[in-house]
């Protein structure tokens, strides 16, 4: 499974119903999960994202999928990229010259 981090703002109607963090962070694990990935971590920020999320998928359009589907909801609007590993990025850059 590939690594991604998913950066998420909140909408207007996020920050409104911030009483329903609970529930929405369960519906993310919910997504992500019936979509075919895994939501390892969740963090509350500060600064211009709101939320950090680490997630594990098979491929770029799995998380592509549970962005649209999360983002789709209303609460919040994310940026997804993949990230390596030490290991991954050395085995990447083998055999540069």
């Amino acid at each position: 499974m590939a690594t991604y981090v998913v950066l998420a703002k909140l909408t207007d109607q996020g920050a409104r119903t911030m009483q329903d963090l609970s529930r929405r962070i369960e519906n993310a694990r919910s997504t992500f999960s019936a979509l075919g990935a895994e939501l390892k971590q969740l963090y509350f920020a500060m600064g211009e994202y709101d939320y950090v999320v680490i997630a594990e998928a098979p491929d770029d359009e799995t998380i592509t999928r549970v962005s649209l589907a999360v983002s789709g909801q209303g609460n919040v609007r994310t940026n997804s990229f993949r990230v390596f590993t030490e290991a991954e990025a050395l085995k990447l850059v083998e055999g540069l010259s």
